[in-house]
């Protein structure tokens, strides 16, 4: 280790003793001053040294000069003098001092000449053994040892110490309780403490720092898997998308909104979609919007009644006569090759549903407010040839639908089922003239619309939400007809439950739903409307048709038509 220089003096380490050695000593004294000149003495680097002149060095005055460790104050060492005589001569009495601290010891340890007096010999015991206590050495009896507290002393200072502390033997440092078993031995071959306080605050704010990326490290992979996940459900949404865009078309019939029901033109290739007129000041009432289902297009508007329509109905003879009914009291006939209306036939009440006679295409039917059904005759143009009078309570005809005459076993013969807010009435068709009423075992409230399949015989019933039933049902059912065992007998027609389903939980409108045949193959398949979806408006008619051997299923909401193709 470096050495530090001290001129013209001599070191003298003073275990505590207050007693000074003069310049005016006796001749030895010179002759060390002397020797100590030739030799000067070296101290370790680890002192720094801070002098105090009291006189000038010409004047003779004596100096004292004060040595301090260079850390922080807080790291002295045991305190102990270092006195030498000046060069020069100097009043009796008078020398130079350097003063050493440790840190090691108590805040109380003070030199002795600066001590408070104290009575208490153990006290000044005390103090003594406190300014025993020397510097460390790396090696040698001295070396540097520890307590279980951690604090450094050299081995012979702390053993003196504890042994002369006795039982009750304290560190010197913290007062924590030692014993001559708890001094370590400590090999260092060379001792330095560094302050890395900074570095280890340095070094937390790092872990802190790398602890913090690490998790938005994990964030982030998480989120990207997230993101991954949604774009891959994005992109199958938009295949989804794509696909049904190919199987539908969706095309605005009423930009106000109005359309009501709908009905499909075969000879035409076109759907008829009854709306308000776009130009009520110019041309007011209502009528149908034509719809091509070759291009997807609307093409233009017929106008027919003044009051909002409630029925569309085509024959089979391919004529494109349109048959209609509403709320204006008439039911109408409308050719859509020149798009005039042809006949009108005043029901005296407004008409709710209509349908042609499909086993005579002569002869057609209107659905009154009051339950009553008109039979009308096209080449009559005078009024209608027959009333069928209501069997129940005067509820409106909210559906009407013929089912023709067939080769089947079970339901051979032919009529017109009318339906009703109290349940429905099949009229079988005798002959040309005259029908037989026959009520359906049906529910006696909240029937809001029965449709018909021709080929199965199977008819779709469908109740609005009521106390026993919380959502909108639909029942589908077979027609039968018990045979007939003689003469006196009439054979009865009934209907048979054999599925039902169930749909959203109101009905606020009196929509129209469908029955048909499966375009894939055997069976028959069922379409009915859900007012608790509210992507769109409510369903208010469906129409199935084929086109050039494709399947479609088209669905009517008050603004919009859209078309569906079977895949």
């Amino acid at each position: 280790m470096e050495a530090m220089e001290v001129d013209s003096s001599l070191i003298i380490l003073d275990s505590g003793s207050s007693t000074e050695m003069d310049e005016d000593d006796d001749d030895d004294g010179d002759q060390r001053e002397q020797a100590t000149a030739r030799s000067p003495p070296r101290l370790p680097a680890t002192w720094a040294f801070s002098q105090r002149a009291v006189g000038s060095a010409a004047q003779g005055g004596p100096i004292r000069r004060r040595l301090s460790q260079t850390a922080a104050p807080s790291r002295g060492f045991p305190d102990f003098l270092l006195r030498a005589p000046a060069a020069s001569a100097a009043e009796p009495g008078s020398g130079s001092t350097t003063e050493i601290s440790d840190p090691r010891l108590n805040a109380q340890h003070r030199e002795p000449q600066e001590a408070a007096p104290s009575n208490s010999s153990s006290a000044e015991r005390t103090q003594a053994e406190h300014q025993n206590i020397q510097p460390w050495t790396t090696a040698g009896e001295h070396r540097l040892s520890a307590l279980r507290c951690g604090h450094l002393f050299g081995f012979t200072c702390i053993t003196r110490w504890l042994k002369a502390q006795g039982s009750a033997a304290k560190c010197p440092q913290c007062n924590k309780k030692a014993k001559r078993s708890d001094i370590v031995l400590l090999y260092a071959p060379k001792l330095r403490v560094l302050d890395n306080s900074e570095q280890e605050i340095l070094k937390k704010s790092l872990e802190q720092e790398q602890s913090l990326r690490r998790k938005a490290e994990l964030e982030s992979a998480q989120y990207k898997l997230k993101l991954q996940v949604v774009t891959n459900k994005y992109g199958q949404a938009q295949q989804e998308l794509q696909e049904l865009r190919a199987m539908m078309a969706a095309i605005l019939v009423s930009m106000a909104g109005g359309s009501r029901v709908l009905s499909y033109c075969e000879p035409l290739s076109c759907l008829l979609a009854s709306q308000p007129s776009p130009h009520s000041t110019l041309v007011p009432g209502c009528g149908v919007k034509k719809v091509s289902v070759v291009n997807m297009k609307a093409s233009q508007y017929v106008p027919i009644h003044s009051k909002q329509i409630r029925g569309l109905s085509f024959n089979r003879q391919n004529d494109s006569l349109l048959l209609s009914a509403a709320l204006d009291n008439t039911i109408k006939l409308t050719s859509l090759l020149t798009n005039t209306v042809v006949q009108t036939y005043n029901a005296g009440k407004p008409v709710w549903s209509c349908c042609w006679c499909l086993d005579n295409s002569n002869y057609v039917y209107a659905g009154l407010s009051n339950g009553s059904v008109l039979v009308y005759d096209t080449r009559d143009t005078s009024t209608h040839v027959q009333e069928l009078q209501p069997l129940r309570s005067r509820c409106p005809v909210a559906s009407l639908c013929y089912v023709p005459r067939a080769a089947s076993s079970s339901f051979p013969c032919g009529g017109l089922i009318a339906g009703s807010l109290e349940g429905g009435c099949f009229w079988e068709q005798v002959n040309e003239t005259t029908y037989r009423p026959h009520l359906l075992p049906l529910e006696t409230a909240g029937c809001t619309d029965i449709q018909v399949e021709t080929e199965s015989r199977h008819c779709l019933v469908t109740y609005r939400p009521g106390r026993s039933n919380p959502a909108l049902r639909c029942v589908l059912m077979s027609l039968t007809r018990t045979p007939q065992q003689d003469s006196s007998a009439l054979p009865q027609v009934s209907v048979s439950p054999l599925q039902s389903f169930s749909a959203g939980p109101s009905c606020k409108l009196l929509t129209k739903n469908a029955v048909f045949r499966s375009p894939g193959g055997a069976g028959g398949l069922v379409c009915a409307g859900d007012e608790k979806l509210q992507a769109d408006l409510p369903v208010l008619d469906i129409s199935p048709f084929s086109v050039n051997g494709e399947h479609f299923l088209a669905s009517l909401t008050e603004k919009m038509l859209k078309l569906y193709r079977w895949e």
